[in-house]
């Protein structure tokens, strides 16, 4: 064979393979090739949307407490090989905002995208774009600014590094102030950069979040603020937890867990026991606060009256328990009226309505136990979520006859000890108490605030009379006269109605109750409002210091001056 007829039939199959790889390529693997291709030169985005923004009252005008700032986020592609150059520019212009090891990353085959930096200012990534290193790109998003500083700062929550809301409001309406996002496809450079060519191009819009109102008066959480530290640097407290709210709309118009911290710079706290809420997310036992319902349920089911006679000894004996009252000075030995009783705090005066409410004035029963546990649990909603737009804690009612010395943990459940309940659940019971007898859904947000309109959000809410305009009324006259001695000196302005009860409670150590009274919890739960009117305020305070002794006369000297405040700053006319 000669060399040319060689050389032809080398070329001829060698054509034939090329055409084979041809048609492999070109028809059974097209789709492949295609995808492969459109990998290289397609850019596929995420639009992030703008995160709403929060807002609080200022009287009857929504200000803005929470706003948004624009920041940016460092992409490179890792199959360009410019680490030095990256880890370079990054070192310079964004040291304090890398969230990724560069080294790490180079070592991941096949990767195209990843963020090594998030929530850069807007100088810092000029200067990494003017670097002008083609694997890297600059992505705009949002980062929070909170020009209030601390100020109700276990309310707002705050949003971490990757952008997800975290406790309070941020943490709890997330998904309405995130927003949805929306998506880029289209033909890129080899820099990357989107070209506005290309049939397939695919742009989903972002839905930016919804700016969000809150109830809460802006300049009023200021003055309770400075009121409660004023307090706990006053006293042995070391902690302090403020709560007022329109009892007769449920709107919170002040929420304070004090000392604060300052949700921009979030990380700079001892512990994640800061970020908590201590007025929705933490049960405990207020004490005689709790007198307020025993007495409401036995006067509403018609039980007894505030002059109700009982033969008070200084203590009851149940279960074989003896408990004492705190106050047990010698004129109050024998026969006392229910209002004296719950003036001097006694607890042998609500261990008295659960006798009568068992209809057995001797003793404590099934019937009063299941009464009582009707009233707590079903109807003031004691130990269970209020719906409040918050992270919330449940807390827990002991069931009437399930477990051991049923009678005894009753007997205490009268005067709040023996459960668990937040002081949000509290005050809105207190709430129905004290406002013709109505359980209304807390709320501490207004709505939406949408073209300068607030829109309020489609939240089912409660409104349910659950004690008569009746019992209603007498125990507003009963808690008025707990304060009769401060009309007496003055404390208290003539031409208003306040009224309220203190709450003293032991803290449980190492399982126990301390009954040395080393440890204690100090509450007041009160009421303000022009005289002969409903309240127009309820207020809940609470003090405490690990390992010291609280009482309740601390909190009531702070609700003292908050009530002084809540007149002047609404300017409440008093009765002419």
């Amino acid at each position: 064979m000669s060399r040319i007829n060689l050389l032809k039939k080398i070329v001829f199959v060698a054509l034939a393979i090329i055409a084979v790889r041809l048609f492999f390529i070109q028809i059974i693997e097209h789709d492949m090739w295609v995808a492969k291709a459109n990998d290289q030169h397609t850019l596929v985005e995420t639009i992030t949307p703008k995160r709403g923004e929060i807002y609080m009252m200022d009287h009857n005008e929504p200000v803005a407490v929470v706003l948004n700032q624009t920041v940016y986020s460092v992409i490179i592609d890792p199959a360009v090989t410019e680490k030095d150059k990256i880890k370079a520019a990054l070192e310079t212009h964004a040291k304090n905002y890398i969230t990724a090891n560069l080294d790490e990353i180079y070592e991941i085959e096949g990767l195209r995208y990843y963020i090594v930096a998030k929530n850069v200012p807007y100088t810092n990534a000029v200067e990494i774009a003017e670097e002008g290193i083609s694997s890297v790109w600059l992505k705009e998003g949002n980062a929070r600014v909170y020009p209030e500083g601390e100020m109700a700062s276990t309310t707002l929550g705050f949003v971490n590094a990757d952008g997800l809301g975290q406790y309070g409001v941020e943490g709890s309406l997330n998904t309405l102030l995130t927003g949805k996002e929306g998506t880029l496809k289209t033909i890129a450079d080899v820099n990357k950069v989107a070209l506005s060519i290309g049939k397939d191009n695919v742009k989903i819009p972002a839905e930016d979040g919804k700016d969000v109102v809150l109830s809460i008066d802006r300049n009023f959480e200021k003055g309770v603020e400075e009121h409660g530290m004023n307090a706990v640097n006053g006293t042995q407290a070391d902690h302090a937890a403020i709560l007022v709210m329109n009892p007769n709309t449920g709107e919170v118009v002040a929420m304070a867990t004090l000392p604060n911290y300052n949700p921009a710079n979030y990380g700079m706290v001892k512990d994640a026991s800061a970020y908590i809420n201590q007025t929705t997310e933490v049960p405990y036992e207020p004490a005689s606060i709790c007198k307020t319902f025993t007495y409401s349920a036995a006067i509403n089911e018609g039980k007894m009256t505030p002059d109700t006679t009982y033969n008070n000894k200084h203590y009851e004996i149940v279960d074989g328990w003896k408990i004492w009252n705190a106050e047990t000075r010698s004129k109050l030995y024998g026969t006392i009226s229910m209002r004296d009783a719950l003036y001097w705090s006694l607890n042998t005066g609500s261990i008295h309505a659960l006798k009568l409410l068992g209809d057995n004035p001797e003793s404590i029963t099934q019937a009063g136990r299941e009464k009582l546990y009707d009233y707590y649990h079903n109807k003031f909603r004691l130990g269970q979520a209020t719906g409040i737009e918050l992270i919330e804690a449940e807390g827990y009612i002991e069931d009437p006859n399930e477990g051991w010395g049923r009678d005894s943990t009753y007997a205490n459940m009268t005067f709040g000890q023996n459960l668990g309940i937040t002081m949000i659940q509290t005050a809105t019971a207190f709430s129905a108490v004290v406002n013709g007898g109505y359980w209304r859904t807390p709320t501490v947000v207004k709505g939406t605030l949408e073209n300068g309109t607030i829109k309020p959000l489609n939240n089912e809410k409660v409104s349910e009379q659950i004690l008569s305009a009746e019992t209603s009324a007498t125990m507003r006259e009963l808690l008025m006269n707990n304060r009769s001695w401060k009309v007496r000196n003055g404390t208290d302005r003539a031409g208003y109605s306040i009224g309220g009860k203190t709450g003293t409670a032991q803290v449980i150590v190492d399982g126990s109750y301390d009954n040395e009274m080393n440890n204690l919890i100090g509450s007041y739960m009160g009421f303000v409002g022009t005289a002969g009117e409903l309240p127009q305020y309820v207020v809940m305070v609470k003090m405490w210091g690990e390992g010291k002794a609280i009482g309740s006369g601390d909190a009531m000297n702070l609700f003292d001056n908050l009530s002084r405040y809540i007149i002047d700053y609404y300017k409440i006319k008093p009765k002419a």
